[in-house]
């Protein structure tokens, strides 16, 4: 008989005392599943200063099972993702955010998924919405599998708000970006740039929806909604610069975005009511998110040069986006 868990399930919080009971009572309703494998949870608590540490606490107390309490002071999800990924020992590792809930057969249907693929692979679960009044966002509602084309931008197609992969993949792919993400100028696309250099390393990419969460995400105001997606198209641009020169693939990116303009007129997109021409926007968007990684690399590269040279150089700063961090 080993302790070894199956299933490792990774959760990054920051400041949500008031909704994090909703999702750690639906992992203890997932794990007391009668076919759920056995399982550890890995809890991140990325600089929280309302309570959050003492609600952890008093959780991870309850439980039959493995609960692994760790600190990130160093704000991002990327980094509080990275903080929590060693600590993680199971064959299947998990993550969810803090404001989803977790469907009663979570777990169960996670091993089932996994047990008929090869390794090294990451899947992408079903993210449905938690509250009928929330804009329809950050959620996916595809009900079949999905295996993703090695050639295709994987932006959307699994996101980390439902997110689970074999246990060797983190060695192959190596940690989050912690540049991306929430929490940083760049504000999305930890999730898609992981996806982007998995891809790279052979690792197979699919969605199941078997695995469920609801995503109570909160946004229900059209200016939310479009700094959302904003944030979006901003982290896909700063991706599409980072790779620019790297992956051949990024051009072919450039030139599907440009080739999706007349959409706006043809076959224009109605599902986001605070934005009009979705793939201009977007692609507008995106352009920003390529210049603020520009700005951002080139700081860093003086900065490496002004120590390098050992003098006191001033470094202009890199811009700063006021606007509220988003994550899928």
């Amino acid at each position: 008989m080993t302790d070894t868990p199956v299933v490792s399930l990774l959760v990054c919080t920051r400041d949500r005392v008031l909704s994090l009971p909703r999702l750690l009572s639906s992992i203890t309703r997932a794990a007391a599943h009668p076919e759920a494998p056995r399982i550890e949870v890995v809890l991140v608590d990325n600089g929280s200063a309302d309570g959050t540490a003492d609600c952890l606490a008093r959780w991870a107390a309850d439980q039959p099972f493995a609960v692994r309490l760790i600190k990130a002071e160093r704000a991002g999800l990327a980094h509080a993702r990275n903080a929590g990924l060693p600590h993680a020992r199971g064959a299947i590792l998990a993550m969810t955010d803090d404001d989803c809930r977790l469907h009663t057969d979570y777990f169960a249907a996670l091993v089932s998924c996994f047990s008929a693929l090869q390794a090294p692979a990451i899947v992408g679960g079903r993210i449905l919405p938690g509250d009928p009044a929330d804009l329809p966002l950050t959620i996916k509602l595809e009900d079949h599998p999905m295996v993703a084309a090695p050639h295709r931008f994987p932006g959307g197609f699994a996101m980390g708000a439902n997110l689970a992969m074999t246990g060797d993949v983190p060695g192959r792919v190596g940690p989050f970006d912690a540049r991306f993400g929430a929490g940083t100028p760049f504000r999305a696309a930890e999730d898609t740039d992981y996806l982007v250099r998995a891809q790279a390393a052979g690792v197979a990419i699919r969605y199941d929806p078997r695995f469920v969460v609801d995503h109570h995400h909160g946004r229900r105001l059209p200016a939310e909604e479009r700094s959302l997606l904003a944030g979006y198209g901003i982290g896909d641009g700063a991706l599409y610069a980072k790779f620019l020169f790297k992956d051949p693939r990024v051009l072919r990116f450039l030139l599907g975005d440009l080739a999706a303009l007349p959409r706006d007129v043809f076959a224009p997109i109605r599902t986001h009511a605070s934005v009009r021409a979705f793939h201009f926007f977007r692609l507008r968007c995106k352009i920003r998110g390529m210049a603020i990684y520009a700005w951002v690399a080139a700081r860093a590269a003086a900065q490496r040069r002004t120590r390098g040279h050992g003098r006191n150089v001033s470094v202009p700063s890199a811009p700063v986006d006021r606007r509220p961090a988003t994550r899928r």
